[in-house]
């Protein structure tokens, strides 16, 4: 958690545009599960939340010291080329759209990117990926999604030598809600983890700064900031080495 008094680095968190309730209103909103909020803000950086801007990914990017492309709905299969499995559902195509652009324009920056659950597809799409619309169907199990609002833990395998390894260690449990998962690997990427059933659990760009991908979702263990804390790191001079 931050210090009173010390300079700490600012995290863009992409936000969900949806039809939200509050007090007498009911209308669309800019909002984030707060579980990003919290992880952010404890792991040592402030939160600032990033709503979808026409043309606005640059002046978005110019107010923060790196980036979570957060979890949410299925990518739009038209994205990658593909057509809609029946059980690909609440697609926001717009929201794909802010999100593409947004990651380009942090990566050609080399500005620190984490992407959660289907942030970690949108980075394998942007790079010209595909994905597995239900996994289900390769892995005989629904293991990474028990069921609508449920997480499962899930083991992961992190590949030698990688970042996700330097971070979390060779094995670690993680808290998976997806039934859908990287299946052709954009360009560059490298797979650096894997569930034991051989679904990719984490990508990452090993020449850039910190571009890394999580098919889990890392808010949602608050005793093991690791990944949110190497993310801050990254964003100070030297933090990368």
């Amino acid at each position: 958690m931050p210090k009173p008094g010390t300079a700490y680095p600012c995290i863009g968190i992409t936000t969900y545009l949806e039809t939200a309730r509050w007090g007498v209103w009911h209308r669309p909103a800019a909002l984030i599960p707060e579980n990003y909020v919290a992880a952010v803000f404890r792991a040592g950086g402030v939160p600032v939340l990033l709503p979808q801007i026409p043309d606005g990914a640059e002046a978005a990017l110019s107010t923060v010291d790196g980036l979570i492309i957060a979890g949410g709905a299925d990518l739009s299969p038209h994205s990658y080329g593909a057509l809609a499995h029946h059980t690909v559902a609440g697609t926001r195509p717009e929201r794909d759209d802010w999100e593409f652009r947004l990651l380009k324009a942090a990566l050609a920056r080399d500005l620190p990117v984490l992407g959660v659950c289907r942030g970690a597809q949108v980075l394998n799409v942007a790079l010209g990926g595909t994905l597995h619309q239900h996994l289900p169907e390769i892995t005989g199990t629904t293991d990474h999604q028990p069921e609508p609002g449920a997480f499962g833990r899930v083991p992961v395998t992190a590949a030698p030598g990688s970042r996700t390894e330097l971070v979390l260690g060779e094995r670690t449990e993680v808290s998976c809600h997806h039934h859908q998962a990287i299946d052709e690997l954009g360009a560059d990427l490298r797979v650096t983890a894997r569930a034991a059933d051989g679904t990719v659990e984490a990508v990452e760009l090993p020449d850039h700064r910190f571009a890394l991908g999580v098919q889990w979702h890392p808010e949602e263990d608050p005793a093991d900031d690791r990944l949110l804390r190497a993310l801050i790191t990254a964003t100070r001079p030297g933090g990368d080495r």
